[in-house]
C-alpha cells in the first residue's frame, strides 16, 4: 500500500507521529527544517534544489515561511512534542504548469535529516491525501527539483504520484507529479 492508499483507510499518521495545524509561532521551526536540509544537500553535493544559503538568512525565504503559516495550510509533524517535519497545502504557485481541474497543492515539503526512516515523510503526505479525499477534490499536485539524479522524483513516485510535466524557472528543473483519487459516484 503506497502512502496516499492510507488516506483512504482513514489512517493519516505513522507510529509515534502527530500531525497538526502549524500557525505562525511555528515560523521558527519551520526555517530551522528548511536550514538543515539546505545544509544536508549541500555536504552531498545537491546544491540545485534549494541552493547553498540558508533559508533563516534570505529574507523572501522568512516571508514565504510566515505567508505559509499565516495562509492556514500550514501542517507540523511532531514526533515527542518535537517539530520534526512541514508540509504545506494549497493552490498552486506561479510558477507551476497550470491545473487541468481542481486541485490541492503541496507547495512545500520537509523532514529533519535527522529522523530520517521514522514515517515523517509518509505521515504529511498521508495528511495531505487525506485533506484532499476530505475536501472532494480529484488531484493531489506537487512540485519538486527533477534534477540531479532525479533521487526526489523517485521517493514521490515510492509514495504513489505520477510524473506529468517538466519544467524550468530559470535554471532550476522543476517536475510535477499528481496523485488522483476517484470522486463520488467514480468506479473504484
Amino acid at each position: 500500500m503506497t502512502t496516499c492508499d492510507n488516506a483512504a483507510s482513514g489512517r493519516t499518521e505513522a507510529a509515534g507521529v502527530r500531525v497538526r495545524t502549524g500557525d505562525v509561532r511555528d515560523v521558527p521551526a519551520v526555517l530551522a527544517l528548511f536550514d538543515t536540509a539546505v545544509r544536508w544537500l549541500v555536504a552531498q553535493g545537491r546544491t540545485g534544489q534549494w541552493g547553498t544559503e540558508p533559508f533563516s538568512t534570505r529574507p523572501e525565504r522568512v516571508r514565504q515561511a510566515h505567508n505559509w503559516a499565516s495562509g492556514g495550510g500550514l501542517r507540523i509533524a511532531e514526533v515527542d512534542g518535537e517539530v520534526a517535519g512541514t508540509i504545506v497545502l494549497g493552490d498552486a504557485p506561479h510558477y507551476a504548469p497550470p491545473a487541468t481541474g481542481p486541485e490541492l497543492y503541496v507547495q512545500a515539503f520537509v523532514t529533519d535529516r535527522a529522523r530520517r526512516g521514522h514515517g515523517i515523510g509518509a505521515a504529511l503526505l498521508e495528511r495531505a491525501c487525506a485533506e484532499t479525499v476530505a475536501r472532494g477534490l480529484p488531484v493531489l499536485r506537487l512540485d519538486c527539483w527533477g534534477g540531479g539524479d532525479r533521487a526526489l522524483v523517485r521517493y514521490y513516485e515510492r509514495a504513489g504520484f505520477t510524473p506529468t510535466e517538466r519544467f524550468m524557472v530559470g535554471e532550476w528543473e522543476g517536475q510535477v507529479l499528481e496523485r488522483r483519487f476517484p470522486g463520488p459516484g467514480a468506479a473504484t
